[in-house]
């Protein structure tokens, strides 16, 4: 097969002027030919025929070669002569001869290369899919028959001499049809690295180089057992059951343990893994060593469920487990993530895991800990969170120093086949944006994917960088067990439905091959089929199924030996004096000598200087105060997400840098004492679905850390949505995975604009779990409320606020996901400051935050109690003391969302007893918080009294374009939250 796309020789191509004396030189022809410069992409082939012209008619090859060896040192002599087989011919004809040699020894350079470029043509096991055949005539080079027989020097790109230099060109074509056109077809030579190709060339073009030992063959051939044998004893038993079987591609079992094997054998030490639905259970089985009855309880419908969630279906689970690898005896940990049924989205939570675990155990070369992510090929294609994450692949605060995809290419998606379904040649030209290289590979050949396997675990021990396996096979039935795959691909099927299993047409070669006896083989499927009926029985005896018993990343000591809680309390997160000013002066300074600064961050540090002197804090500061104090106590506190090193709002500023010397910068948060932890803080790509569920795999493998992910502003986690309603909100219901993560979302209406105004917290309230029509009694009611809860949801309206909340997400027994609606206008209003004696030892968060002023202290002269979150309350209490209504009207600021702080609300209620509700806010009526809410109020006044709406009318956009239109809405809602009688009348 011949490249396609390789430069023929008629081709049309400018020729780039270069000056007589450079024409002139022999010493330019020469190092043509010597360091073959026609195969880079700047040099034309008709260039090079111009230039070799001009040489040869300026002078003879002979007085080239004398000169040459004269007046150069023998090794430079060496270096830039050309071969004797060159020389030999060039010397002995005619000028007109010569370059006929030269220019034939070019066309099978460049044979060569076309066939290292496109190379594709025999890794479908069906012929299903048939890639394009680009194979042309030798004519297409200028060369022909008769050429076969001659000998050509080969290039020093190429491997397949061995240690032959030299070739007969029909020899050539022969070795290249056996690297490039067998059943491995490899894509790397887009790599812009010389050394990195000239690697994969030497694993598949040397001579005999994929050769196994009868042990890895017999080795081989018991795991096919294993995998193909486990999915016919789930056919057997389950017939009716939904499993996404294997069957098509059992050779996936054995590729991913040669992977393990030569990951262990190079050191690695824990390997996370992230895979779709199919074939979820032969590799929880077979790769992860799952015990056998725990999945067969999985089938069982009559099994009691544990009360520990709602659990997930069987094809999801994940699964954590420590054992001995039997090829290397070293222990080996492995992760198989949980995740939904969203193809992909589990792509960068696993590469966060993997980062974090890096992190923890100091991996900075990725010789520990490393993740191999499986993929279908439709979604391979199709998901473009598959893109985000490979874009993360090689950015320092997100690369996981190399990460083995495989595809499980069945070449369908569902009932769509390719066609259909990628616009690109084949599903995994996504990889080439990080020069992966690509190996496509022939699934009912197990020798040559245990190959492929191999050099893949091999390129990522020695260059740390992603790699793609291109499993090609066929579904051996419909997308689950129960689909019929006839009514779409009639023909397809009829051809799978003829194709001999892998494992009999594997076993047959070792037979035949003398590697296995027959006998030998039958004993290894009855020895696992036994296996498999012992574990069958065994799992008649369990009455619960378990969800814990599935949990794939467990927090040894944090729990107690049941997965409990240690305690239900935490301790007040306040801070002495002492430690407050600490921090407050490495947050207004520099610590770096000589390290120039911009004047307007000068004038940001000397403004934080002054309000450590005043003893207070705006955002910005009570944000340090609460990182660093974390940083202090041995946490590891992460911020991730777009532009947050400066902030959005240009606020934060945790990243100097110096004015004069390029890439000098500095993070005074990593200098408050010797013995702190480490403050990451990095500006993510533009990526908000893939950044999140990267900082979500971050935040699960530890709880000693705070987690934090920034939307650029509050809106822009739509695009991140998947993994919000998949994993954030429901995964310890489904998974009993516990996560702390923070999600810090800019929200407010500041007139500008639909689209960065509201961060959509009726979502997130929308999936709080809470009964809004249970009031709860139990335990200690703001941790058991915390406890029971799926996310916690704030809106905080001080600083001192938003530096307690933070600190109570490290201080709770347990970790739950954290929601902040964060301010913009906030961040600089003055009013919106708080005083080190809101933040000092003792103090807490504030669930709520209660009228504080006159109307409090005569609480029976209220008229009315406005209850409001975040900003909108300093709108309120401006417009309140305009209107002098400061005894008559309290406003009470709910800074705790979800979980509803029924207790504190009760109080207030029962307070202001003679006193009509209100809520207000300032989204429109059927965004914002009313409709969570309004039930949860009613609750507490048992029905009895109704709490009135005030603020925007409901509307399509979260807000208007039009600042005059923002402000009449303002002036429409502030005047109706304030005028008495606006509900007289009103029926409830």
């Amino acid at each position: 097969m011949l490249g396609r796309n390789a430069p023929g020789r008629g081709c049309s191509s400018r020729v780039t002027q270069l000056s007589p004396s450079v024409l002139s030189s022999s010493y330019f022809l020469i190092h043509l030919v010597k360091k073959r410069i026609y195969s880079k992409s700047f040099f034309s082939y008709q260039m090079l025929q111009v230039h070799l012209m001009v040489c040869f008619l300026s002078q003879s090859w002979d007085a080239y070669f004398r000169n040459a060896q004269a007046s150069s040192p023998v090794g430079e002599a060496e270096e830039r002569r050309p071969s004797m087989l060159l020389q030999g011919r060039a010397m002995s004809q005619t000028p007109a001869m010569s370059l006929k040699v030269v220019e034939d020894h070019l066309a099978v350079h460049n044979l060569i290369r076309a066939y290292q470029v496109q190379n594709h043509n025999d890794f479908a096991p069906t012929f299903i899919v048939t890639p394009d055949d680009a194979s042309q005539t030798l004519g297409f080079y200028g060369l022909d028959e008769s050429d076969l027989d001659k000998t050509f020097q080969l290039p020093s790109t190429t491997f397949i001499g061995g240690h032959e230099t030299t070739l007969p060109l029909r020899e050539i074509i022969h070795r290249l049809e056996t690297s490039y056109c067998g059943h491995i077809g490899m894509e790397f030579m887009f790599i812009n690295n010389v050394e990195q190709c000239q690697w994969i060339r030497q694993k598949f073009e040397t001579p005999g180089i994929m050769k196994f030992t009868d042990r890895e063959k017999r080795t081989l051939l018991a795991r096919l057992v294993r995998s193909t044998r486990f999915e016919d004893f789930l056919a057997r038993k389950w017939s009716s059951e939904k499993r996404f079987g294997l069957e098509g591609c059992e050779v996936l079992i054995p590729a991913l343990k040669m992977i393990i094997d030569r990951s262990s054998a190079a050191g690695i030490e824990s390997v996370i893994i992230g895979m779709p639905h199919r074939g979820r259970l032969n590799v929880l089985a077979n790769v992860v060593r799952k015990d056998l009855d725990q999945i067969f309880c999985q089938f069982d419908p009559k099994l009691e469920a544990a009360d520990e969630g709602s659990g997930d279906v069987k094809y999801h689970l994940g699964m954590y487990h420590e054992r001995i690898n039997r090829e290397t005896d070293k222990n080996i940990t492995l992760s198989l993530m949980a995740n939904p049924s969203h193809l992909e989205a589990v792509d960068p939570v696993v590469q966060g895991k993997t980062k974090a675990e890096q992190f923890y155990r100091g991996d900075t070369e990725g010789k520990k800990v490393m993740s191999i992510l499986m993929h279908g090929d439709a979604a391979f294609a199709g998901q473009g969170v598959v893109y985000e994450t490979f874009h993360l692949s090689e950015l320092p605060s997100y690369t996981t120093l190399g990460t083995i995809h495989v595809v499980v290419n069945n070449q369908i998606g569902f009932t769509t086949d390719p066609r259909m379904a990628r616009s690109s040649p084949y599903p995994t030209d996504v990889a080439r944006v990080v020069n992966a290289p690509i190996f496509h590979v022939n699934a009912d050949d197990p020798e040559a994917v245990m190959y492929v396997c191999r050099v893949a675990a091999e390129w990522r021990s020695t260059f740390n960088k992603d790699v793609v396996i291109d499993l090609v096979c066929y579904r051996r039935f419909g997308h689950n067990e129960m689909d019929e795959p006839m009514f779409t691909q009639p023909l397809m099927y009829k051809q799978i439905r003829k194709q001999e299993h892998v494992l009999k047409k594997y076993a047959d070669k070792l037979i035949s091959e003398g590697v296995v006896t027959l006998q030998e083989f039958e004993e290894e499927v009855a020895k696992y089929d036994k296996i498999c009926e012992e574990a069958y029985t065994a799992s008649k005896d369990e009455k619960i199924l378990h969800i814990r018993h599935w949990l794939d990343s467990p927090w040894p000591n944090f729990f107690t030996a049941e997965g409990e809680p240690k305690c239900m309390s935490y301790p007040p997160t306040g801070l002495t004096d002492e430690v407050l000013k600490h921090i407050g002066e490495a947050a207004s300074s520099v610590p770096l000598q000589d390290f120039s600064i911009h004047s307007g961050v000068s004038r940001i540090l000397r403004g934080r200087a002054d309000m450590v002197s005043k003893r207070t804090v705006d955002w910005a500061l009570g944000e340090y105060m609460a990182f660093g104090s974390l940083l202090k106590d041995g946490i590891h506190v992460r911020l991730s997400g777009q532009d947050v090193e400066r902030g959005t709002f240009s606020h934060r500023h945790h990243v100097l840098h110096d004015q004069e010397v390029d890439k000098r910068f500095c993070i005074p948060l990593n200098h408050l004492s010797p013995d702190q932890a480490p403050y990451t803080v990095c500006n993510s790509s533009l990526s908000e679905y893939g950044v999140l569920g990267f900082e979500l795999g971050f935040a699960m493998a530890s709880p000693n850390a705070l987690v934090c992910w920034e939307a650029q502003f509050g809106d822009f986690h739509n695009t991140a949505q998947c993994i919000i309603d998949q994993f954030i909100s429901s995964g310890q219901a489904k998974w009993v995975r516990n996560n702390g993560i923070v999600l810090l979302l800019p929200h407010g209406m500041e007139g500008m604009g639909p689209e960065h105004s509201s961060a959509r917290p009726e979502r997130f309230l929308q999936m709080s779990k809470d009964d809004p029509d249970r009031y709860p009694f139990t335990g200690d009611f703001e941790v058991q409320q915390l406890y029971d809860c799926n996310w916690i949801v704030v809106n905080c309206s001080t600083p001192a606020n938003y530096f307690h909340v933070l600190r109570r997400q490290i201080l709770l027994p347990f970790r739950k996901p954290l929601i902040i609606f964060t301010p913009k206008s906030l961040l600089r209003l003055p009013e919106a400051r708080s005083s080190f004696d809101e933040m000092t030892t003792g103090t807490k968060f504030r669930r709520i935050i209660p009228d504080e002023g006159p109307a409090s202290k005569n609480p029976g002269k209220v008229k009315r109690v406005i209850f409001c979150t975040g900003k909108v309350y300093y709108e309120l209490a401006k417009e309140r003391k305009q209107l002098k209504l400061e005894d008559t009207v309290a406003v009470v600021r709910l800074e705790q969302i979800s979980p509803f702080p029924f207790d504190l609300i009760k109080a207030e209620v029962e307070l202001y007893d003679n006193a009509e509700m209100i809520w207000c806010q300032e989204e429109h009526k059927n965004m914002g918080y009313y409709d969570y809410v309004r039930p949860r109020f009613l609750t507490v006044l048992s029905n009895k009294k109704p709490v009135w709406y005030v603020g925007r009318d409901p509307a399509a956009a979260p807000a208007t374009g039009n600042k005059f239109t923002h402000l009449a809405e303002l002036k429409r809602f502030m005047d109706t939250a304030f005028d008495l009688s606006a509900f007289e009348g009103r029926s409830f």
